[in-house]
């Protein structure tokens, strides 16, 4: 799945929960991650405090991501 991060430890993951594909929405702040939220269609990430202009993909592999217990 994919990965775009944002300004100040936004970070956005195209996941498959149960078997509906979403967009789980996390902000990491120092050594923490805080899930902002889960969304089902991309014009939600605005709700959730996410400017799609300001996300860059994230050429890391699920494997490497810090964030799968959330």
């Amino acid at each position: 799945m994919g990965q775009w991060r944002g300004p100040d430890g936004i970070l956005v993951e195209a996941i498959i929960l149960g078997d509906r594909p979403l967009l789980r929405v996390s902000h990491q702040v120092g050594d923490r991650t805080y899930l902002r939220g889960y969304c089902t269609t991309v014009t939600e990430l605005g709700e959730h405090g996410v400017d799609l202009a300001e996300l860059v993909e994230d050429g890391r592999t699920a494997a490497d991501s810090r964030l799968d217990h959330l």
